[in-house]
């Protein structure tokens, strides 16, 4: 079903069907999550009365599989579409959060954490497989701006919500919290059940061609994009694991400072994430050159940590330094995030998009997995090292950015494709990307 209208429809700016729905889904999802995140092992210890060594080797365990349940995640979104998967994983997700109450053995909580473990791991690839089903064009950029400036709000007020309801209840009150996130994730389901998904003429027409991961695994320029992303995954890692270790250990500084900090970078994501993302879409920038700035901006704040890990100077200038570092840091996220975000989703052939987003999702993912250790290693042996080291990886990020852009789809690098806007304007129908051959 066409969703763009008019003269909009060959900006790419028209609202997607659906999309308030899709947004309210994402922002309550959000809080749900935000009920649950920052206080998981002690969550999950008071829900279901197991020891916390326990649930911590459960959620290790359980976590790492997730991972490798990515894959099958992205077939399934090849297979079926990216709105049936998304909707059965806010489903099993519901019902996880709905059973963990009575999940006090540890045979039941292994079971139930684990089922939701997949559903939770594989959700980034659903979502953003989910943004290319029902956008085109500068819509996609806008849909992934919009999803994160939702999910820090949404976050942000789940752990508000979470704390009033344990000031009323006390660790009782986790239980609530646990059918609180069930009911959620229910509820988002129901709203994203509303989106209509809409498909190239051309892809629609061929179908579904059946293709597996080797034909991923031959798309050398989009390697190069999950290689580059890995690189900037990296810094997206420093605010939430170095920071906090470099605060304390190198700088001496209170741990307060991680507290302002994140408060700082989740006020500014939610406030003006989708005006940064606007104004960059409106510039006509590159995906890859805007994805490339976030990067330099990574660069710029990781190199004031050095500067400011060796001037070392009074209590108040270190404050001062490190939240103007953290708006520099943040800017570069607000910059990078919904342009790489658009630019994967479009550079992944349609029929086998779950593939693509899968390969590059496991890129944050295993950023993430290597970052806690890389980042105290590197600590151990000076506290400005780490920070030398992601600036090297966000410069080579954004290199490797601007290199690649010449071997990427068109349609994905521009927002608004050349040959479309130039169709547009003579009335003639945008050129498609065919289908692609089954590997």
């Amino acid at each position: 079903m066409a969703v763009f209208r008019g003269k909009a429809a060959a900006t790419g700016e028209a609202k997607v069907a659906g999309e308030r729905s899709l947004l309210l889904g994402i922002g309550i999802s959000a809080v749900g999550i935000g009920m649950y995140v920052p206080f998981s092992l002690v969550f999950f210890h008071h829900v279901t009365g197991l020891s916390l060594t326990l649930v911590g080797l459960v959620m290790t365990v359980t976590g790492l599989t997730g991972l490798a349940f990515m894959p099958l995640a992205g077939s399934a979104v090849d297979r079926f579409g990216a709105k049936k998967v998304n909707l059965a994983l806010y489903g099993i997700r519901a019902l996880g959060f709905a059973l963990y109450p009575f999940a006090s053995s540890l045979p039941a909580f292994a079971a139930v954490a684990l089922v939701t473990a997949l559903a939770d791991r594989s959700f980034g690839v659903v979502q953003q497989s989910l943004i290319g089903e029902v956008a085109r064009g500068a819509a996609r950029d806008r849909l992934q701006a919009s999803t994160r400036a939702l999910q820090n709000a949404g976050m942000g007020a789940g752990a508000l919500l979470v704390s009033g309801v344990l000031a009323l209840w006390g660790t009782g009150g986790f239980t609530y919290t646990a059918w609180g996130n069930s009911l959620a994730f229910a509820l988002a389901g129901l709203l994203v059940s509303r989106v209509r998904p809409v498909r190239d003429a051309a892809a629609g027409s061929a179908g579904r061609a059946p293709a597996g991961y080797r034909m991923v695994l031959r798309d050398r320029p989009f390697l190069g994009l999950t290689a580059a992303n890995f690189l900037t995954a990296l810094g997206y890692s420093a605010l939430s694991v170095l920071f906090p270790l470099y605060l304390s250990t190198w700088l001496a500084a209170p741990d307060s400072l991680t507290g302002a900090a994140f408060t700082v970078n989740t006020v500014l994501c939610a406030g003006i994430g989708v005006l940064i993302a606007g104004r960059v879409r409106r510039s006509g920038a590159r995906r890859t050159r805007s994805a490339a700035l976030g990067a330099l901006l990574f660069a710029a704040a990781f190199v004031g940590q050095i500067v400011l890990g060796t001037l070392r100077p009074g209590q108040t200038a270190t404050l001062v330094a490190l939240l103007a570092i953290v708006v520099v840091y943040t800017l570069g996220e607000l910059v990078h995030s919904p342009s790489g975000g658009a630019l994967s989703v479009s550079a992944a052939p349609e029929a086998v998009r779950g593939r693509y987003l899968a390969t590059y999702q496991l890129s944050y993912s295993l950023a993430s997995a290597l970052a806690p250790s890389l980042f105290t290693a590197l600590l151990a042996v000076d506290g400005r090292l780490p920070w030398a080291v992601l600036t090297v990886a966000a410069l080579g990020a954004a290199l490797a950015l601007v290199r690649l852009e010449p071997h990427l789809p068109a349609g994905a690098v521009h927002a608004e494709a050349p040959a479309a806007a130039a169709a547009a304007g003579s009335g003639a129908a945008p050129e498609r990307r065919p289908a692609p051959v089954a590997a």
